[in-house]
């Protein structure tokens, strides 16, 4: 079952929405498995002043979305993309093995905006690029 962790977030999510003009912007997932995260941020002088989602998904989906915002808030960029699926898991206390990929959706969509966030300030980005799920094939990597 879900942790008292996973539930809160669930139940009440932090940091819903979007951001009008953000600095970054990932969506990831795939409609045909039922999860789709977008991630917003807004960052000034390499930090995350402000992050927002919006998950259609599962709660576990909900729930790791919520706290992976939560995670990176007030953090660098670079503090930002240290965060993993397995920290975002912990932080709830832990998911059950068939929704660990809700913690890996989580991961990605932060990774893909601030991937977003790089290009639109002509920044390489050096990590393994995401999929951003446009053809549902992501075993094919688009720029």
């Amino acid at each position: 079952m879900y942790s008292e962790k996973v539930m809160d977030h669930f139940s009440n999510p932090r940091n819903v929405g979007e951001i009008e003009n953000a600095d970054g912007v990932g969506q990831v997932g795939n409609a045909k498995c039922g999860d789709i995260m977008k991630m917003y941020l807004k960052i000034e002088n390499d930090m995350i002043v402000d992050v927002k989602f919006k998950t259609f998904g599962c709660g576990a989906a909900v729930a790791t979305s919520s706290m992976a915002t939560e995670m990176v808030l007030g953090k660098t960029v670079e503090e930002a993309l240290q965060i993993t699926n397995k920290a975002v898991a912990e932080a709830l206390d832990g998911l059950p093995p068939a929704k660990m990929h809700c913690s890996n959706l989580a991961e990605e969509a932060l990774r893909a905006a601030i991937q977003d966030y790089y290009k639109k300030n002509g920044i390489p980005f050096d990590g393994e690029p995401v999929c951003s799920g446009c053809c549902h094939d992501c075993s094919v990597v688009h720029e």
